[in-house]
């Protein structure tokens, strides 16, 4: 008799041979006699069961409920078998090891290669940090607030609401953190994170620190959800990796399908313009796979939330993620506007305040049943204090050891009406939100959704869509592969192509026959938008009529507006070749900056304040960090934004100012070569955008050429001679 190995994943804590031996036999209807050998190793398992008997072994075990928790099961393929699933996968996991140990070495090099005060200036730390309010948080968690010691603000920082960290000592670099945390509230003055528990050293200690932590928890899921993947076999799972991997071609409902169920919108959405309703016919119509390419300013999410509309009034249940929280946050917000009952997984302190309601945390919160639960809970504390009291009078026989029973009946009974209530919120939600490697499988369990949806899609790693796909029927991707790919810190992963998006490899396999471009844009005037819509997107983007001559001029005390006009032109090139604009190495670091060209932004920054512009309408765009920091020593304007290209995607401004920095007598523009970040740069304006660099340096890649020839012809071009008068 040949065997096949089986892997079981998410097993209960202290679970026994014999137990999981017997919950085996249990579910399967097998002889033991027919099982091979069984290793138990912590939560995870593998038993060697009668080959032809795995897949219905999977299916039983990933049915059934182990402790009350649902297991993961998966069987190894037969040698030989599936060879181009296996090399994807194995490649996949490969790739995502060597990035998980870049995460893990980079926060490790922040902590203890960096002072505390060149922590602080990366923007990955806070420093000097003292205790000054805690309390409960949400979900039983307990929450602090930090300052700074001595000064009345916080400095610039990366650490954002939802970012994960590390809380941990001054002076104790090297020691292990007192806990990890997440950030759920800052002000200009404090910060507040939540602990999952109360760190007992924190009464010994005076100062803190706060460092970007990696998290082991979502590389973890990823690894998981390639297991499930390469392994998964006569399912839907199976089905749609056929399709992803390019050996079956994606289909589509046809006009002449007569159980399509309405699988077009009957009439198009009154609110979306003729190819955002496209985008959304595509999609209702996909039987596997669908990609909406949304270019900047073109409502990307405005689309995509109204496909999960018409999903749910179909009566189809729908998986909506996206790979940040703010990504997803924007999409949630927006299908609560329509009316959708949609419930948002995930750390409330991720959350957006105003969203908070309805996490599913104070969802469950707010639940008649875990009322009780909490009365429950309270009843069995007494209960146990009662039986640890010492009194005088000798206890009856077994009185101490039937109260404690009771008191533990009513835990368990409370723990009841707590996932009761999980689950009721979780069935009677038509939409539930998370971000991609969010998604907790054993609050989930098996639940499956009629259609995955992420957004964003183009700014995730292909591992982190695994996850939600494994739960779906349907995928429909959005994004704009033209603009940032995803992060990846590993040069190594990054050299073998774990930057290419799944919705990239899927575009580039399968072109107009799943993918729909928009083509409306609402954000940037004609100008602004010309050079990106013939560089990224086939000269294909239309500026609607209400932005495609709309100037910086409209928004400025008329007088100002006025005597300003030529300057406030919509596009600038400044070009600083010959000047002596020389880029500078950072000192101690590997970053670029050039001060003489930063000396200059801040020249144009300050005569747009003095023209009127509002602080909060401006933002300084440079691609190196260095500059970056120069940048905001010299303008410290409350309201105006200074930050690399990174931290501008998906958002916009009414003025732009780009500083490109490189300036070289051998024509070396280092990553500016990479042109999607450029193409993020430029669309971040909506009114006016002014790019200073040294076209001299420039020019000898082909793109910038290019832009400068654009700006040219669009009499935007400058030189930094002819800006002298206006800035005097």
């Amino acid at each position: 008799m040949s065997l096949v190995r089986l892997h079981l994943e998410g097993l209960p804590p202290r679970i026994t041979r014999s137990e999981l031996l017997q919950f085996i036999l249990d579910v399967g209807g097998l002889d033991h006699r027919r099982l091979g050998k069984l290793e138990l190793r912590g939560n995870q398992a593998e038993i060697e069961v009668p080959s032809g008997w795995e897949n219905r072994l999977v299916k039983a075990i990933s049915a059934a409920t182990l402790r009350e928790r649902r297991i993961r099961a998966w069987a190894e393929r037969q040698p030989g078998s599936a060879t181009a699933e296996h090399e994807h996968f194995t490649r996949l996991m490969r790739l995502l090891e060597l990035e998980s140990r870049a995460e893990a070495q980079r926060a490790v090099e922040r902590g203890r290669k960096l002072s505390p005060a060149d922590a602080e200036k990366s923007g990955h730390s806070l420093v000097d940090l003292m205790v000054v309010d805690d309390d409960a948080g949400l979900g039983g968690r307990y929450l602090l607030q930090l300052a700074k010691r001595n000064r009345p603000a916080l400095p610039w920082t990366r650490l954002d609401v939802g970012s994960p960290v590390a809380l941990s000592a001054m002076g104790g670099r090297d020691a292990a953190p007192l806990g990890r945390a997440v950030i759920c509230e800052r002000t200009s003055s404090t910060v507040r994170i939540a602990l999952e528990g109360v760190p007992e050293e924190l009464d010994d200690l005076d100062l803190l620190r706060l460092d970007l932590s990696n998290d082991e928890i979502a590389v973890e899921r990823q690894r998981v959800a390639l297991r499930l993947a390469e392994h998964a076999q006569g399912d839907r799972l199976a089905e749609l990796r056929a399709v992803l991997l390019g050996e079956r071609e994606p289909e589509f409902v046809s006009d002449d399908d007569s159980q399509r169920r309405a699988a077009t919108p009957a009439t198009d959405a009154e609110h979306l313009n003729e190819s955002q309703n496209l985008a959304v016919r595509l999609a209702l119509s996909a039987r596997d796979l669908a990609l909406i390419h949304g270019p900047p300013g073109t409502g990307k999410t405005t689309t995509v939330a109204e496909v999960i509309r018409q999903l749910v009034g179909r009566g189809e249940k729908v998986l909506a993620c996206a790979p940040s929280n703010i990504g997803v946050d924007n999409l949630f917000e927006r299908l609560l506007d329509a009316g959708i009952r949609a419930v948002r997984l995930g750390h409330p302190a991720r959350v957006l305040p105003q969203l908070r309601a309805n996490t599913l945390d104070l969802l469950v919160e707010e639940h008649h049943d875990v009322r009780l639960a909490h009365k429950l809970v309270k009843n069995a504390l007494q209960l146990f204090r009662r039986a640890d009291r010492y009194t005088r009078a000798k206890p009856k026989p077994r009185e101490r050891q039937q109260i404690r029973q009771e008191a533990k009946a009513l835990m368990a009974d409370a723990r009841r009406l707590e996932r009761q209530a999980v689950q009721h919120i979780l069935d009677t939600a038509d939409v539930l939100c998370a971000t991609t490697t969010g998604l907790d499988d054993g609050m989930l369990g098996q639940r499956s959704f009629d259609c995955v949806v992420i957004d964003e899609a183009c700014q995730s790693t292909e591992p982190g869509c695994w996850i939600p796909l494994a739960r779906g029927n349907r995928l429909i991707l959005a994004g704009d592969h033209r603009q940032l790919p995803p992060t990846v810190v590993s040069a190594e992963a990054q050299s073998q192509g774990f930057g290419i998006s799944l919705f990239e490899r899927l575009a580039e396999r399968y072109g107009d026959r799943i993918l729909h471009r928009l083509d409306l844009q609402y954000r940037m005037h004609a100008q602004i938008m010309g050079f990106s819509s013939a560089e990224f997107y086939d000269g294909a983007l239309v500026a609607h009529e209400s932005v495609a001559g709309h100037r910086l001029a409209d928004l400025l005390p008329t007088a100002q507006a006025q005597a300003a006009e030529e300057e406030l032109r919509p596009l600038d090139f400044v070009d600083t070749a010959g000047a002596g604009y020389d880029e500078e190495q950072e000192p101690d670091g590997e970053s670029r900056l050039n001060p003489r060209e930063a000396a200059l932004v801040v020249q144009l920054a300050e005569r747009l304040l003095r023209l009127g512009l509002p602080a909060r309408d401006l933002a300084v765009i440079a691609p190196y960090a260095a500059q970056v920091r120069y940048l905001r020593d010299r303008l410290p304007v409350a309201g105006v934004e200074i930050d690399t290209v990174d931290g501008f995607q998906g958002r916009e401004k009414e003025v732009v100012l780009i500083s490109l920095v490189r300036s070289n007598a051998t024509g070396e523009i280092g990553f500016l070569s990479d042109t999607r970040r450029m193409n993020v740069a430029m669309t971040r304006a909506r009114r006016r955008l002014v790019i200073v660099g040294d076209s001299a340096t420039l020019a000898s890649d082909p793109f910038y050429a290019r832009l400068i020839e654009y700006c040219e012809g669009q009499g935007a071009y400058r030189t930094v001679w002819e800006l002298a008068d206006h800035l005097e």
